[in-house]
């Protein structure tokens, strides 16, 4: 494949990250903006609790919609014609304690006081609480290879560096106003102001109105709580600006050309947006992506913890698999629970392995080609992931630790698959052996806890004495397919009385596996090993003999 291939199959591709990047082209339609700085892109993230699922897919999307408008526009990774901007917006105010930190009478002191002014309470070396926060956000992204700026919103305000925006924010106040007061609730619209002063004494940042004296000068006059008119500064870190003007302040200061948000903050990039043309600017392109749901269709709730954490997806399921899971329509919702980790885990080896057969539009369209390149992990004229495959299914493998027990061991699993691939070494399987640990932990936590192997029917039972049979006579090293064929025509003998080969299969998890699904059993028992397998069916006789 080569560029030239590359961008004009991008320039017309109905994947979402190329139909996104299409319509930042219309902006910039040479690739560059007017003074040749390079295309912006940004993510935000709020430091008053840990970075999670959320700030992941929000960085990874618009990677993705980056390294997209790099192929449209036949740039590299690395030729700096995108940045990528994550912002710490860490002068917001802290407006309740979070449930999950430590000192909470620490922070409840300091309660509306900019995060970045807060001290610390996790007991690190980091000299606030918005500092340790910024910090693991650099550490979360750092972990899976991101190629971002970091950039805190108190380093903007207290050195100066926003102080020209702000300015044009005090110039046009009443404009602002126009745009926000009608949004607002009257008891909220009351004590509104797009500018947000800073306390002298407190060092609150404060919901008060405000008077502008010197726009120019940057000079402001408010109450402060303990009553005392105040004349000061709003620059240089002495106030902080109402959340959706201060997100239009951004979008100009920095020049953002790129955007995504969630659904909650619709009317937020409405508003932002025509503050941003009041400032001067633009509002920037970007989508509005649909936010997780729980098991049960409901919002996930950091408060109501039930939510799935990156670290427990990395427990149960891969990097990759999460990316996977992600990549599909961000329009519409995703329900995120360990349920769906597994068949995430699976259909991304199935893309992947699909890919370098895949003629070029086709590749532009499997969420793979776009992982892969998310970090600069390849050229354009190279496919990704060419040749991989996985020896065996996330889902076979969890059916093997099933049978084996929630004490199995990676050891033991390998035995195993000595049954089913050549040269079982983990050293040459790093991919497989971290699916083994994490199929392990997914046994243990969600699996074992839920099977249940049932008595057969005396029909099951016939049918499976008759498998025993016909599994007596063939060799060790027999393969899946010629195993699935005996499984599958010893179920469509008439003597057992199955309506249907799904009813047949369905014995055969239930009374062997433990459960209602189960894998190709003919790859199960290759994989298990055909006398093992047969160990299974003569404990499953012996419980219908019990019943019986």
């Amino acid at each position: 494949m080569s560029m030239q291939d590359l961008i004009e199959a991008a320039r017309v591709s109905k994947a979402w990250p190329f139909q996104e990047a299409q319509r930042l082209l219309k902006r910039y339609p040479d690739g560059t903006k007017p003074g040749g700085e390079p295309v912006l892109f940004e993510t935000g993230y709020g430091p008053s609790g840990l970075p999670h699922i959320g700030t992941f897919q929000e960085v990874l999307r618009t990677t993705l919609v980056r390294r997209a408008f790099e192929a449209l526009i036949g740039a590299k990774p690395k030729d700096g014609k995108t940045r990528l901007v994550a912002f710490s917006d860490d002068m917001d105010g802290l407006r309740k304690v979070p449930d999950n930190v430590p000192n909470a009478q620490l922070l409840q002191d300091n309660l509306h006081k900019p995060l970045s002014r807060i001290p610390n309470p996790f007991g690190t070396d980091h000299d606030s609480f918005a500092a340790h926060n910024n910090a693991k956000l650099r550490e979360f992204l750092d972990r899976f290879g991101f190629d971002y700026e970091f950039i805190a919103s108190h380093t903007q305000y207290d050195t100066g560096v926003f102080d020209e925006a702000l300015k044009k924010v005090l110039a046009h106040n009443q404009a602002i106003l126009d745009i926000m007061l009608p949004t607002l609730r009257a008891e909220r619209a009351a004590t509104y102001s797009p500018i947000m002063p800073i306390s002298p004494v407190t060092g609150r940042v404060l919901q008060v109105p405000v008077e502008v004296i010197d726009a120019e000068a940057g000079t402001i006059r408010f109450t402060d709580e303990d009553g005392t008119v105040v004349e000061q500064s709003a620059l240089g870190g002495q106030a902080k600006l109402q959340w959706k003007v201060d997100f239009a302040m951004r979008w100009v200061a920095l020049g953002v050309d790129y955007e995504m948000y969630g659904k909650d903050l619709t009317d937020t990039g409405i508003q932002s947006g025509k503050i941003a043309k009041v400032l001067g600017g633009r509002k920037p392109e970007g989508l509005i992506y649909e936010l997780f749901l729980d098991e049960k269709g409901e919002k996930i709730s950091k408060s109501k913890g039930n939510g799935l954490t990156i670290e427990e997806w990395l427990t149960y399921g891969s990097e990759e698999s999460l990316g996977f899971y992600i990549f599909p329509n961000p329009k519409s919702a995703k329900q995120l629970h360990v349920g769906v980790i597994p068949r995430a885990v699976d259909d991304y080896w199935q893309f992947r392995e699909r890919l370098p057969e895949q003629a070029l539009d086709k590749q532009l369209g499997n969420p793979v080609w776009h992982l892969a390149r998310a970090n600069g992990g390849y050229e354009a004229e190279e496919a990704p992931g060419a040749g991989d495959s996985l020896p065996v299914t996330y889902g076979l493998l969890l059916n093997l630790v099933g049978v084996m027990g929630a004490t199995a061991t990676r050891e033991q699993v390998w035995s195993y698959l000595g049954n089913y691939i050549e040269d079982p070494d983990p050293a040459k399987h790093p991919e497989l052996d971290g699916l083994v640990t994490t199929a392990l932990a997914y046994n243990r936590d969600f699996v074992a806890p839920t099977l249940n192997r049932r008595a057969p029917t005396p029909n099951e039972a016939s049918a499976l004495a008759a498998l025993d049979g016909e599994l007596s006579q063939v060799p060790a090293d027999t393969s899946a397919e010629d195993l699935q064929t005996i499984v599958y025509e010893t179920g469509k003998r008439e003597e057992f009385g199955f309506d249907n080969l799904r009813d047949w299969f369905r014995a055969l998890y239930e009374t062997l596996l433990g459960s209602e699904q189960g894998p190709r059993m003919g790859s199960f028992i290759a994989l298990y090993g055909v006398e093992n397998t047969r160990k299974l069916i003569a404990e499953a006789l012996a419980a219908a003999n019990t019943a019986g």
